[in-house]
């Protein structure tokens, strides 16, 4: 079953980029600097950062639609990140090496069902999830943490 992986728009992140840190601090944003990889995932290309590239704490509502589901959290974007992500038919690495909960929604943003997976086994359960008609998309978060990773559309 074809389905693609999204990365997040940059577009709300823009006007935060370079910004000194009491313009972040006012947006409620934290920068930090990748000492390590894998550990900073960016939502925007959808792989962990490189030691030294910087990053952006943000809280991003991933589920706004207004239902129980309604939901928010941290996340990380990198700063400079321009082009969101989009893998066909794909899983990236970054969802690969974590393991991830991921969440089916149908047409009303109401969650009917749920995986929990090894991330080297999303595609079997993206194509589980999706063989229930009634799913619309999927959201994969970082399973350890919670975090929203990426969003996971039908093909």
């Amino acid at each position: 079953m074809a389905f693609r992986i999204l990365g997040l728009s940059p577009e709300r992140f823009l006007a935060l980029y370079g910004q000194p840190d009491d313009v972040l601090a006012a947006h409620g944003a934290i920068r930090y600097v990748a000492d390590s990889t894998p550990g900073f995932p960016d939502r925007v290309e959808l792989r962990d950062a490189e030691p030294g590239e910087t990053l952006l704490l943000v809280n991003y509502e991933h589920q706004p639609a207004d239902t129980p589901y309604r939901a928010r959290h941290a996340i990380f974007v990198r700063e400079g990140a321009t082009r969101p992500a989009e893998f066909i038919d794909e899983v990236p690495e970054l969802l690969q090496r974590r393991p991830i909960s991921l969440r089916a929604f149908d047409a009303r943003h109401m969650m009917v069902d749920a995986e929990l997976v090894d991330g080297r086994e999303l595609r079997n359960a993206i194509e589980a999830l999706f063989a229930n008609g009634a799913v619309a998309y999927l959201q994969a978060h970082l399973a350890k943490r919670g975090c929203y990773a990426a969003r996971v559309e039908r093909g």
